[in-house]
């Protein structure tokens, strides 16, 4: 299983080296890193991506097994708190939301 995870980022890696990024940021982002932003985030954080937006950190911790459970339990909370898109974007700055 390590090894097939090695594999994946060792490919992920070559990938975003050999693929040009030939478009603007926030024009038709896309690429590998719109694929990753789509696959592992979900459709959302893949549009935000293609938009210009970045990945927050709280969703790449989000990869990591058994460490994603205290993300998501926060996620959660923040989510039954009410929290907003503006909150996030005063918090983290207009780059993440």
């Amino acid at each position: 299983m390590k090894k097939l995870i090695a594999g994946i980022l060792v490919a992920t890696m070559v990938m975003a080296t050999v693929v040009p990024s030939a478009h603007a940021k926030g024009e038709g982002r896309g690429g590998v890193m719109g694929f990753i932003a789509g696959c592992c985030f979900g459709i959302r954080a893949g549009a935000d991506y293609n938009s210009g937006k970045e990945i927050v950190w709280r969703e790449w911790v989000m990869l990591i097994p058994y460490v994603n459970i205290v993300f998501a339990v926060w996620n959660g909370i923040d989510g039954a708190n009410g929290v907003t898109r503006a909150e996030y974007a005063e918090q983290y700055g207009s780059t993440y939301f």
